[in-house]
């Protein structure tokens, strides 16, 4: 029951922030897979790469498939890896390693791969996490 008052939570915080969805600035990709790479229970980050020159990361994080309906794994990643301040946080999710691409933009196939994102620009006035209809079936509410 825990559980799933925790998932519930955790779905209802990220759905009041929900908002348009934008992939601007990501014509020229640099992957920072050589710095320490963060992880934690059921998660790991695969690589990190920077947005063209403007200093934003996406992490490209694995979550083991056996947890990837587990919303608290994602929950975790997003935790440790954005904090309260910052101004922009990209994370996209995957739970099978072959499908995280080595640059920002995606091939149909790896977005069709994808389980979550999860972005936050305050410029923008984004904070947004989604959902692939494989982690939550909530008709509406994934993609």
């Amino acid at each position: 029951m825990h559980k799933f008052l925790a998932n519930a939570l955790l779905f209802l915080v990220f759905s009041l922030s929900h908002t348009a969805f934008s992939h601007e600035g990501e014509d020229h990709d640099h992957d920072h897979s050589d710095s320490q790479l963060e992880s934690g229970h059921g998660w790991r980050v695969v690589r990190a790469i920077e947005m063209g020159t403007s200093g934003k990361l996406v992490h490209m994080i694995l979550v083991d498939h056996d947890v990837h309906t587990d919303k608290t794994v994602y929950s975790a990643a997003i935790n440790r890896l954005c904090r309260t301040d910052d101004e922009f946080c990209r994370i996209r999710f995957w739970s099978q390693e072959r499908y995280i691409p080595e640059k920002v933009s995606l091939t149909t196939e790896q977005n069709k791969q994808l389980k979550a994102e999860y972005v936050v620009n305050k410029t923008a006035g984004i904070h947004q996490l989604r959902w692939s209809c494989s982690v939550n079936p909530v008709k509406g509410q994934c993609f």
